[in-house]
């Protein structure tokens, strides 16, 4: 965890989230930050279950929205009000909260998402420095294999399961890019086997790093880096990797793009309407940058082409393969 230097209040790990007046959440890992208010979220109903939940986008708000969700109900119910996208908050938001930090709410918590930039950097000193009372959670991007494997150590301990080392070690080496994949991967390994996890385990689900290899390709392309991408392409297929997995990786990331692409609204408000987690949609805003709509339309027109290729349409499925790499590596264009 990276601490901020000199801040007057506790930091902690996303992992030891706790309840206080005001909560700001750091950082710019997307997926540990939802953890942790979920959990937070989970702590507070487990002490009230009359909790009462609302949801203000700083970067879409309307004056006296704080004021009104923060205070007391008929019934004092206890309020959490879990507030998105501060890195792109109003000056309304910033003028409101720090009046708001002056006297917090009984019985209220603010949580504050804010995933990075100097937006908001007034704000953040302040509650830094100690007005209202809060705490820092900190959730920064797991970079280290220690980090990852103390992660998925947490999501097997958590659940009361036993997993080897040589089976963390696995997880770890497999889902190395993405922290959300990660822990899917470990749920669905809790969920399908009763028993110790083992490396025979992890092999039994992702034989030949499969999936990781497909989601690292997909990735690498579609950032526009395509001879890295061919290179881990062939590295897959002579894992043992099958062609259509990886065209469905491919699938899967380009067609969130799309259904993402042009739509208005917080990453919070776009979650609801596509039915994704605001990780997935801040994601897919990031693989798209460099992509046009043009671009984008082909890039998908090829991958129903490669899929029927590999699925026994064509006769030369790798060379399917390594055209749909280069279109999209090229963001639409065919080399």
């Amino acid at each position: 965890m990276a601490a901020t230097r000199g801040a007057a209040i506790p930091q902690l790990s996303w992992g030891a989230v706790r309840p206080a007046s005001v909560v700001l959440v750091s950082g710019t890992e997307e997926f540990l930050a939802e953890r942790a208010i979920s959990l937070l979220r989970d702590i507070l109903r487990t002490e009230d279950s009359s909790l009462e939940v609302s949801d203000i986008a700083a970067d879409d708000y309307s004056p006296g929205e704080l004021a009104t969700f923060a205070s007391p109900s008929l019934f004092g119910e206890p309020r959490m009000v879990r507030v998105s996208g501060v890195e792109k908050c109003t000056d309304a938001f910033i003028s409101e909260s720090l009046a708001y930090l002056e006297s917090p709410a009984s019985d209220c918590y603010l949580v504050l998402r804010h995933a990075g930039g100097v937006r908001g950097k007034k704000l953040l000193d302040a509650i830094r420095g100690g007005l209202g009372g809060g705490i820092e959670v900190v959730c920064t991007e797991l970079k280290k294999d220690s980090d990852r494997t103390d992660f998925v150590l947490s999501e097997f301990r958590a659940a009361g399961r036993k997993v080897t080392a040589a089976a963390v070690r696995a997880l770890v080496a497999a889902f190395a890019d993405d922290i959300a994949e990660l822990a899917a991967a470990c749920r669905q390994l809790l969920s399908d086997s009763s028993e110790e996890i083992t490396e025979a385990i992890v092999e039994k689900y992702y034989s030949g790093r499969v999936e990781t290899n497909a989601f690292r390709v997909a990735d690498t392309a579609i950032a526009g880096r395509h001879g890295e991408a061919l290179v881990l392409l062939r590295h897959a297929l002579a894992s043992g990797a099958d062609p259509v997995p990886i065209v469905a990786a491919f699938a899967s990331k380009l067609r969130t793009m799309a259904k993402v692409s042009g739509a208005r609204g917080s990453s919070g408000q776009l979650a609801g309407q596509f039915g994704m987690a605001p990780w997935q949609i801040d994601r897919a805003k990031r693989d798209l940058q460099g992509w046009t709509e043009e671009g984008l339309a082909r890039g998908i027109s090829i991958l129903a082409d490669t899929d029927a290729q590999v699925k026994g349409e064509g006769r030369d499925p790798i060379f399917a393969l390594e055209r749909m790499v280069n279109v999209v590596s090229a963001r639409g264009d065919e080399r």
